[in-house]
């Protein structure tokens, strides 16, 4: 990726974080889950790793973002084969027809976007079985703390 490239796609992802700031009923309803051992992967030196974790905590605490991890213990999973996924649902606004959901995948080559109901459903059946093996909220939480305080002492 070219310097100029690396330039918009940062731009571009600071931009759409800044929607998660916005104020309710604006604000994007987000709900995530990391596998663990994203948080465990060395980034740069301690401390950028430490204020990146401190970041999900911060973010973690808006009402309207939910931060959940897949715990290591929890083994491999469905959602480990397809890699990352979004799953947008659009809410119905002023329309007659509401917008389908979208299966939204990106990769070095390109984005990909899913939206015949039978791949939807797929993926949703996915993100269930994510959400029932990962650690709820507080919990999430709490491990996030744990590895920020493991981060300081390395």
């Amino acid at each position: 990726m070219s310097e100029d490239d690396r330039e918009r796609a940062v731009e571009l992802r600071l931009q759409r974080q800044s929607l998660l700031t916005r104020r309710l009923p604006k604000a994007p309803q987000v709900q995530v889950v990391l596998c663990e051992s994203v948080l465990l992967r060395p980034v740069g030196v301690a401390g950028t790793m430490a204020g990146q974790l401190a970041h999900l905590l911060t973010m973690s605490n808006l009402p309207n973002v939910s931060i959940q991890i897949l715990p290591l213990a929890a083994g491999p999973h469905h959602g480990a084969v397809g890699g990352e996924f979004v799953l947008l649902g659009f809410p119905p606004g002023n329309r007659s027809t509401p917008e389908p959901d979208v299966v939204y995948s990106e990769s070095w080559t390109g984005s990909l976007y899913l939206d015949r109901p039978t791949e939807v459903a797929a993926y949703e059946r996915v993100w269930s079985g994510l959400l029932s093996l990962a650690l709820d909220e507080e919990q999430s939480k709490q491990l996030i703390h744990k590895i920020i305080g493991e981060v300081h002492h390395d």
